[in-house]
């Protein structure tokens, strides 16, 4: 069974409530949901929230929208992903995040296939990033996310799920998924008002030409939109983590 976990929380700090904000009458989080349902290699989705009361909202968005929906801790988040996980104990679980509307099925499908066919603990497109900020994927045997449940000890490590990975390359076979044309420094991911003024025009231009609009179609349309793309392209990648190891 591959099971697929979306970390999502309505408490963050640079958008909050960004998981509910509507894109084109739906929140937004749900709008990523009805993309991954095409991933043809994932058997089962759950997101993955916190018991703080300020998650209720999204909790309840869940089984208004019949997803399935795990509580655990706010601040341990490596602790709450792997209390998903025990629910079903899954062969293989894909961690995503609830901040990329963009989600790109096809894409988390080819890492998926890498991952399997090469047999490793952890793979994932993150490693090397050649995609799209806002189209990552990763994926782990569950044995792997048991280790790093029982032995990540830093504080970073328990707020970044797969960091303990990153840290001990050592200790695991891990798989990269790249891609020819590196477009890395391109921002799809939600974490500014900035972000969701950009997702928010492309899905009002794309969605009702076709509903599953892929990475190609939203290509060819910022060729279009140069301004556009512009909004968001002074925020770095990853400033999440690199505040978190900066505290460390």
């Amino acid at each position: 069974m591959i099971l697929a976990i979306l970390q999502a929380r309505v408490s963050s700090t640079r958008l909050p409530g960004k998981v509910l904000k509507p894109i084109l009458g739906m929140p937004m989080i749900f709008r990523q949901i009805e993309r991954l349902k095409h991933a043809k290699k994932i058997d089962k989705l759950i997101v993955a929230t916190s018991v703080d009361p300020s998650d209720d909202k999204l909790a309840t968005a869940c089984h208004h929208f019949g997803v399935a929906c795990y509580r655990g801790n706010l601040n341990d988040v490596l602790d709450r992903f792997y209390g998903a996980a025990q629910q079903d104990k899954p062969e293989h679980i894909v961690r995503l995040t609830g901040d990329c509307p963009l989600a790109d099925p096809e894409i988390v499908d080819k890492v998926i296939k890498h991952h399997l066919q090469g047999k490793y603990d952890y793979t994932s497109n993150t490693i090397e990033p050649t995609y799209p900020d806002g189209l990552d994927a990763e994926i782990m045997t569950y044995s792997c996310l048991q280790q790093m449940w029982n032995q990540a000890k830093k504080q970073s490590e328990r707020e970044h799920v797969t960091l303990f990975v990153y840290n001990n390359k050592e200790l695991f076979n891990i798989g990269s998924v790249r891609q020819t044309i590196d477009l890395s420094h391109l921002r799809w991911t939600v974490d500014e008002p900035e972000d969701f003024m950009l997702v928010e025009k492309i899905y009002q231009d794309l969605y009702n030409k076709n509903t599953l609009f892929l990475t190609n179609e939203i290509l060819e349309y910022s060729k279009n939109n140069h301004k556009l793309i512009e909004l968001n392209e002074k925020f770095a990648r990853n400033e999440g983590l690199m505040k978190s190891l900066k505290s460390e």
